[in-house]
């Protein structure tokens, strides 16, 4: 099973939900004082985000690399597709890549997402993201996490080392025979630091508007960096 996929069928179990919706409003209020039309949110999961931004005038268009993800966003009726940013056709005037998306990509790969999503947006248009800080990756994602359930059984183990971090993730199914169905896979994901981002992004052509210190877990120390970037 694609790894992302995997996680979509264990994300219900997580409690993250204090720490998303700090975020999500952070990013309201930042979408809500640009006061564009349209939006795109690459890596929209579930598509939780694209249902709070209902309530405004915004056109919405959610695209996730998780087929499983989609399924979801269209059982809610939203605007979802399973492509890759590079193949997006429309342009928008804001993008969001929301809860560590960039981490996901590996230098080899961050330029390129860049450009795309540079040619997915209208001129002077707002992209909007947040990255993991290396305190975030260091103190807060790696660990280990194991989840019992009736019909379930979760472990989650993350290792951050060499600035990589690796997601092993294992998820055992109860059936209707008692036996159980053992699914596995691993998420890597990649610390990019704020001079490097800050490099490329004038390099495709983004103006570097915002960078604001996210606190999720410590008040001392930001776990997460919010980028508000300008189209040029």
């Amino acid at each position: 099973m694609n790894a992302l996929n995997l996680y979509s069928l264990i994300e219900q179990d997580l409690d993250f939900k204090e720490e998303i919706s700090e975020l999500y409003n952070a990013y309201a209020l930042l979408i809500n004082q640009l006061d564009q039309s349209s939006l795109i949110d690459i890596g929209c999961g579930q598509g939780d985000f694209l249902l709070n931004l209902q309530e405004t005038s915004l056109k919405t268009f959610g695209i996730d690399l998780s087929s499983e993800q989609i399924k979801v966003c269209k059982e809610k009726n939203l605007n979802a597709s399973c492509i890759d940013i590079k193949d997006v056709k429309e342009k928008y005037d804001i993008a969001t890549a929301m809860f560590d998306v960039l981490n996901y990509i590996n230098k080899d790969e961050l330029k390129s997402f860049l450009k795309a999503t540079h040619s997915s947006l209208n001129n002077d248009a707002y992209f909007i993201f947040d990255v993991n800080s290396l305190f975030g990756f260091e103190e807060v994602a790696q660990g280990s996490l194991n989840i019992n359930k009736d019909d379930r059984f979760i472990a989650i183990d993350a290792y951050f080392d060499d600035k990589i971090l690796k997601t092993n993730i294992t998820l055992f199914t109860k059936q209707e025979d008692s036996s159980y169905i053992k699914q596995e896979d691993f998420i890597t994901q990649y610390y990019h630091s704020k001079s490097y981002l800050e490099k490329l992004l004038i390099q495709v052509g983004f103006e570097i508007e915002n960078i604001i210190n996210f606190k999720l877990h410590d008040p001392m120390n930001p776990d997460k960096f919010i980028f508000v970037c300008k189209k040029q």
